[in-house]
């Protein structure tokens, strides 16, 4: 008999020293599935490619874990102080593995290494626990039902540790305390074992050192976490960081140069006050010139106000609905005093409707029409954000246009992606918009793409160019904006359009324009 149980009774009368050890498990199986999304959201983060890391890590966790189990038949006695070990040390792992990751994305670029290496390790420490659980239940439950009650609990701890981590853990938490929290899970399984199995224990004075040891580390770890993580996040970054919110949906930080203010999301820059308006003033105002109303206007997408701001310089605006999925970035532009300076409290009007929702849930859930639609969402890094530029998509947005309405996009850009910004154009045209792009250079972004179309036209693209080139803007109050811009934003010089016939449109069905931006971000044409 294996030593250190050797002294358990089976005692079906009392099953109370099974319960412990099952609950034991339902609290691992829980930190062990939020410890993988854990992960795998951080590496997200820091990588970029969401799809691929999170197949990457949940997939070298679950190889890690398969390893573990198949090593655990080596361990052949003291399994009672083998597995309250394990927990200690999953305790440690588990609370430093994202303040490691931000701390060594400071200094090298092969974060991917760190990020594997620790999920591998987190991956390996799991799969050792359930066989061994398993075999220390053996002596209260006959095989079969101590399989299936032990896997029972696992599994049921998944459950709830993936409710938490999405609506608790990363929502209010972040990737900064809720690894901490995952570590004291494993410390409270460790010492709920260690006190009620004592007089079974070998190795008493090395767990005594890890109960005291441990809870002290955790403790430091909690008071520094932030610490750590503002300083990896400001090496990322060449400005200094004022604000920093990681949501259910993604990392808002907000940097300051000077007098100047930058936007990022997941890393990626939407906008810097240095030069926003050769942005927001090309997506807004073609459209809102040429329309033939402009009473009731739709923005997907621009929860930091900045274009409902240029929107609201036309007077006969009596209606704008702003549909941005996460509340956080619409209450910092209804609140914060950088974003309320900038969009000069736009999102305060009256005239506006806030709905935090997904876009694409909002057309299919609402039959309202409207004059003018303009998208104003993320490039599609993702496949979620792709679908947004899809051929249903721009379909749903037509039939939400009235008659004669004018949806305009942001499509990238026509340099650093030209693959992807075609695409755009291309399925825009295929969901019977006339269309035109244009594009502009942005000191801080780059080459910028937009697409206009516009739903029952009875013009051609050619006469809708002609149009747009005739705007003077004369009586709208921009800062870059003028004809002579307009006529240069619908020109493209030589080469754009040369291979226009091989670029496939977005289909849900088939989202090229996921694999045209990841392969083209940076190609040139």
């Amino acid at each position: 008999m294996e030593t250190s149980v050797n002294n358990i009774k089976r005692d079906t009368q009392d099953t109370s020293q099974s319960v412990i050890l099952k609950s034991c498990i339902f609290a691992t199986g829980l930190a062990g599935i939020v410890a993988e999304y854990v992960m795998a959201t951080l590496a997200s983060y820091l990588l970029g490619n969401t799809v691929l890391q999170w197949t990457l890590t949940v997939s070298l966790m679950l190889f890690a874990m398969g390893i573990g189990s198949r090593l655990s038949k080596y361990i052949k006695s003291n399994l009672l102080d083998v597995f309250i070990f394990i927990e200690f040390i999953l305790s440690i792992l588990c609370a430093v593995s994202a303040l490691t990751a931000y701390l060594f994305s400071a200094f090298t670029q092969h974060i991917s290494i760190i990020i594997y290496m620790i999920s591998i390790s987190i991956g390996l420490l799991i799969g050792l626990e359930i066989p061994i659980a398993t075999r220390l239940n053996n002596y209260f439950e006959e095989l079969r039902i101590n399989i299936s009650s032990i896997m029972e609990k696992d599994y049921y701890g998944a459950l709830l540790g993936g409710i938490f981590f999405a609506f608790v853990a990363l929502p209010y938490l972040g990737l900064t305390y809720t690894p901490i929290v995952l570590g004291s899970v494993n410390f409270l399984v460790a010492t709920l074992l260690f006190y009620k199995f004592y007089h079974l224990l070998t190795k008493k004075a090395l767990l005594n050192f890890g109960l005291i040891t441990v809870p002290v580390v955790i403790m430091i770890l909690f008071y520094l976490a932030e610490p750590i993580v503002l300083y990896g996040e400001q090496h990322k970054y060449m400005d200094r960081i004022i604000y920093q919110e990681q949501t259910k949906y993604q990392k808002i930080v907000v940097t300051e140069w000077k007098d100047y203010y930058w936007l990022y999301l997941n890393g990626n820059e939407q906008f810097s006050s240095y030069d926003e308006e050769r942005y927001h003033e090309p997506l807004v105002h073609p459209a809102m010139q040429i329309a033939s109303s402009r009473e009731n206007i739709l923005i997907l997408g621009g929860g930091d106000g900045l274009a409902v701001r240029e929107v609201f310089k036309y007077a006969d605006v009596k209606n704008l609905t702003l549909v941005d999925i996460d509340p956080a970035m619409t209450n910092l532009g209804k609140s914060y005093p950088v974003f309320v300076n900038l969009n000069n409290s736009s999102l305060l009007d009256s005239r506006v409707h806030i709905i935090n929702q997904d876009a694409y849930q909002f057309l299919v859930n609402n039959d309202q029409i409207f004059n003018i639609i303009i998208i104003d969402l993320p490039d599609p890094k993702t496949i979620d954000i792709a679908r947004l530029y899809s051929l249903q998509f721009y379909k749903m947005v037509y039939r939400h246009l009235g008659a004669g309405g004018i949806m305009v996009t942001q499509a990238s850009s026509p340099f650093f992606s030209r693959e992807a910004f075609l695409s755009i154009m291309k399925t825009v045209q295929a969901a019977e918009y006339t269309t035109i792009p244009y594009h502009n250079h942005i000191p801080t972004l780059g080459e910028w793409g937009w697409v206009l179309g516009i739903k029952n036209a009875n013009i051609n693209s050619e006469k809708l160019k002609e149009i747009l080139g005739k705007l003077t803007f004369e009586d709208l109050e921009t800062r870059f904006l003028n004809q002579d811009a307009m006529i240069s934003m619908i020109n493209f010089s030589k080469g754009i359009f040369h291979d226009l016939d091989n670029i496939k449109i977005n289909d849900e069905l088939d989202l090229n324009l996921y694999h045209y931006y990841r392969l083209g971000t940076w190609g040139v044409y």
